[in-house]
């Protein structure tokens, strides 16, 4: 649980819960700030190889998926998948804390509510339950 998305003014920011808040604003310093988030993951076991912008995942996923074809790993390279765009902070969180868990999330992307729309401190099953 060390690092951890948060949603604030329609951004996703990530923190590293290691680091001490500062002491004068008694906020962490965030490492990454983006609209959009985006999170690579293999298809089989669901364990999470990178996350953060949409375009640096994308970029990472296309040069490794080359790499993998031309050692002869084809379905390592196939196995690897992108999911990016507004996504439920929780889910988000969920990947990174839970071994396999972007497997489970995969198979219910279609279903899961826009990440900007939740309200926050709330979770994705609040969020079904109030609308």
């Amino acid at each position: 649980m060390d690092m951890q998305y948060q949603l604030k003014s329609g951004a996703y920011y990530l923190y590293d819960m290691r680091e001490a808040p500062s002491a004068a604003t008694g906020e962490r310093r965030f490492k990454l700030k983006t609209d959009t988030v985006a999170i690579a993951f293999d298809q089989h076991t669901g364990e999470v190889h990178q996350h953060g912008t949409p375009s640096r995942i994308t970029s990472w996923a296309n040069h490794t998926r080359r790499r993998l074809r031309a050692s002869g790993a084809v379905q390592a390279a196939n196995d690897i998948v992108v999911v990016s765009g507004p996504l439920p902070v929780d889910e988000l969180n969920k990947c990174l804390w839970i071994s396999g868990y972007c497997r489970r999330m995969f198979s219910r992307l279609a279903s899961l509510p826009h990440g900007k729309l939740q309200r926050s401190g709330t979770s994705s099953d609040d969020f079904r339950k109030a609308a």
